[in-house]
């Protein structure tokens, strides 16, 4: 199986698991716990864990905020201004993203539109980007409470002008938030040079980490003043008071380890990604031709990834007889029996939705191994 869905999930580095597997047998205690050496060990691996995470993207330990993945992050967040603000008699009830975003982003704002929130969306071009212009047209008209863009997009892979963005709501003082899922270990991310992103999501799954853990990034106001959300969770006041629940030890000792390389690795695992891309759009374009078309950007993407349209081929039909052989997508696994909402808004057909498919790379894959679509082509 030559495993190309690596937007959807990443396998989990050897690595990782190592590190991972002491606090599934011996070191099993509660850091939440006092005194005693098994709940002191988890302490310490659990402050470990969030200063990777914290190197990795440039901000301080405590603002990382421990959860199951970028979907909760993502709700956390956004609910969490939303409440928290409207609840201190803040009556301003505007919210701001993009049409493209991740289902988790866009089902979010929907559901607080339902209450009372007004949702404006933004249009973005051909490749799923937004136009900073825009953005900053429309929240100096609306002073959104909040705004949510994706750092780069799940399906095509263009990036979006964050550091634009980000120096436009330093400026404002307006709160914004990234959701970084796809783009860590992929971009260098320094968030300390990034002031305007208050709020970041991630998961862990996506950089060879384990399933069911990620983090929320909640930048303080200032050295001493944290940044103040309504918990989505309740219950015990873990996390700064941000999210209550017993800590999953084991996942977040591998989402540290994930973090670590991925730092580490950032710069070569890119420059692979980079040959592999050109040697697979190679074989694309040498043997299809004018049988395809690309829908991702040259430029301003995601390394790796590859969205393309096989002209006049159902792309579920593709998927299905290629199964046995390779793993590849039609889009977003999280909205997998939905026609794509990113490529309608970017302008594609519905047939043209339809004979799309989405190839993601990983580093380790090999060139021998992709030589696989001459022979379907």
């Amino acid at each position: 199986m030559l495993y190309l869905d690596n937007s959807a999930t990443t396998k989990i580095l050897p690595e990782v698991l190592e590190t991972m597997m002491p606090y599934l047998k011996e070191e099993y205690g509660n850091p939440s716990s006092k005194f005693y050496s098994l709940a002191e060990n988890a302490k310490k691996a659990v402050a470990k864990a969030r200063e990777q995470v914290s190197t990795l993207l440039g901000c301080e330990p405590d603002e990382v905020v421990f959860t199951s993945g970028a979907t909760e992050s993502n709700n956390m967040i956004i609910k969490g201004v939303a409440d928290y603000y409207n609840d201190n008699n803040i009556t301003n009830k505007r919210l701001l993203t993009s049409k493209v975003e991740h289902p988790s982003i866009i089902e979010t704002f929907n559901f607080l539109g339902k209450r009372g929130f007004e949702v404006s969306l933004i249009d973005v071009d051909q490749f799923a980007r937004v136009d900073a212009q825009i953005v900053k047209e429309v929240t100096e008209q609306t002073q959104p409470l909040l705004t949510s863009i994706m750092w780069g997009n799940n399906e095509i892979g263009s990036l979006n002008p964050i550091a634009v963005l980000a120096n436009l709501f330093e400026e404002n003082g307006l709160f914004f938030h990234t959701d970084a899922t796809q783009v860590i270990g992929k971009v260098p991310i320094d968030l300390k040079k990034l002031k305007g992103i208050r709020f970041l999501s991630m998961s862990g799954h996506k950089i060879g980490g384990p399933k069911g853990i990620g983090a929320a990034i909640i930048r303080k106001q200032t050295k001493e003043i944290y940044t103040r959300i309504t918990p989505l969770l309740h219950g015990g006041g873990q996390e700064n008071n941000y999210r209550s629940g017993t800590l999953a030890v084991h996942n977040i000792v591998g989402l540290g380890k994930a973090a670590e390389l991925a730092a580490a690795n950032l710069e070569q695992n890119v420059k692979r990604l980079n040959t592999l891309e050109k040697y697979l759009t190679d074989i694309f374009n040498t043997n299809l031709g004018n049988k395809i078309k690309f829908n991702s950007d040259t430029k301003e993407k995601i390394p790796g990834l590859v969205s393309l349209q096989f002209i006049g081929v159902n792309n579920e039909l593709l998927l299905k007889k290629l199964a046995d052989y390779a793993a590849l997508s039609s889009g977003s696994a999280c909205s997998s029996s939905k026609p794509s909402h990113v490529l309608s808004a970017s302008g594609k057909s519905l047939e043209e939705v339809r004979q799309t498919i989405r190839v993601t790379l990983s580093p380790d894959v090999t060139e021998s191994e992709l030589d696989f679509f001459k022979q379907i082509t």
